[in-house]
C-alpha cells in the first residue's frame, strides 16, 4: 500500500477497479483542519482524465504491472513496432497508447513496455535520448550579447530551442520529460 506522502508523479494504481496513473499531484495544508491532497489522473483504459482529492493519510492499491525490455523497430502509419529482446515477439502499439512519446522514438532504441494483466498499458521512456538536427537555420556571431537559441527540427520531427551553434548534422542530446535541450554530443 502506499500512503499520500509516498505518492508520486507516474505512479500506477488500481483505484476503485480502475487503472490510472498519476499525472500530477498537490499537497494542501490549510490554516486550521487536515491537510488533503488534490491529484489529477488519467484512466489508462480510457484516456479520460480526471480530479480527485483525498485526506492525508490515505492508503493507495499500486497496480502490479509486468516490465518488458522492447526495442522499437518501425512504424507503419499509426502503428508501431517493438521487438520483445528476450522473447523476440513484435507486439504492436497504437500512436493512442503511445501519445507524445513517438516524437522521441529512433530506430533501434530500447524502452521498457509496461503490462497489467497481459495488455500493454503505458511505455517508459529514458530520461534522455540522442537525436540528430535534420532542420536548422544558421546562427551567426555577434547575433545577440547573452547567447540566444533558435528552433531546430530533429529526425523524428521534434522541434527543439538550441543554441545558436548547433548546425544541421549535429548529434544533440535532448531530455524526453521536459523536450528541452540537454547538450551537443557529436
Amino acid at each position: 500500500m502506499i500512503s499520500t506522502g509516498e505518492l508520486r508523479k507516474g505512479n500506477t494504481l488500481d483505484l476503485d477497479g480502475e487503472l490510472v496513473k498519476v499525472l500530477d499531484l498537490q499537497h494542501v495544508k490549510m490554516g486550521r483542519g487536515s491537510a488533503f491532497i488534490r491529484v489529477q489522473l488519467r484512466n489508462l483504459r480510457t484516456g479520460a482524465i480526471t480530479e480527485r482529492t483525498f485526506q492525508a493519510g490515505t492508503k493507495f492499491q499500486p497496480a502490479r504491472l509486468e516490465r518488458r525490455t522492447v526495442q522499437y523497430l518501425y512504424h507503419d502509419d499509426n502503428n508501431y513496432t517493438f521487438m520483445d529482446t528476450q522473447t523476440f515477439e513484435q507486439p504492436v502499439l497504437g500512436g493512442d497508447l503511445l501519445e507524445d512519446k513517438v516524437k522521441y522514438l529512433t530506430e533501434g532504441m530500447t524502452i521498457d513496455l509496461l503490462e497489467y494483466q497481459g495488455q500493454p498499458i503505458d511505455v517508459e521512456m529514458p530520461t534522455s535520448v540522442q537525436m540528430r538536427v535534420e532542420r536548422t537555420d544558421p546562427g551567426f556571431r555577434g547575433d545577440t550579447a547573452t547567447g540566444g537559441s533558435k528552433p531546430a527540427t530533429t529526425e523524428t520531427g521534434l522541434t527543439v530551442q538550441v543554441p545558436l551553434f548547433i548546425d544541421e548534422g549535429d548529434v544533440i542530446k535532448v531530455d524526453t520529460r521536459t523536450g528541452a535541450y540537454i547538450e551537443r554530443v557529436g
